[in-house]
């Protein structure tokens, strides 16, 4: 029974150097960080489209079982609108080059206006109320009023596109 005991502790001393030595030379745990204290939220910038440093920089303040859900729910909705809006522009951008390459000038101009109407900044030189007008529920590509990129667009004359 002696002989048991014995060994067991030093079975324990010998696992106890092993792991010190262990952790000694690997650096400790990378993974046990410390946790910034609340108060410290990074948010997603409001006045300019995002960019990759902007996402990687977001910081949420920590709670007692994580992040505090109103801040990463505000930041994926922000990060939601930012990606729909540049989708929508690259689509609009795609139906500029392909009206141009059909050669369809006047279709790519309102493609053109629309798109310069819809990034120009709001207040004293905006355009007069007769030009159209984008809201941030509206996609670029309804205001134009050019057909999906595959389609013949309407006649100048009233014709439709099938009797042409």
């Amino acid at each position: 029974m002696g002989q048991l005991l014995l060994f067991i502790v030093v079975a324990l001393v010998v696992a106890t150097i092993v792991f010190g030595v262990t952790v000694l030379l690997s650096g400790g745990d990378s993974g046990l960080t410390p946790v910034e204290p609340d108060g410290r939220a990074v948010p997603l910038p409001g006045d300019r489209p995002l960019g990759e440093s902007d996402i990687a920089a977001t910081r949420f303040d920590t709670t007692w079982r994580g992040y505090r859900m109103a801040q990463v729910d505000q930041a994926l909705q922000r990060a939601a609108y930012d990606i729909g809006y540049k989708g929508e522009l690259i689509g609009v951008l795609e139906a500029e080059v392909a009206a141009l390459r059909e050669g369809r000038v006047e279709d790519a101009d309102a493609l053109r206006k629309a798109r310069e109407v819809a990034a120009a900044p709001p207040g004293p030189t905006a355009p007069p109320p007769t030009a159209p007008v984008v809201t941030p529920d509206e996609p670029l590509a309804k205001v134009a009023d050019v057909p999906p990129q595959g389609t013949a667009a309407p006649a100048a004359d009233g014709e439709s596109a099938d009797r042409r």
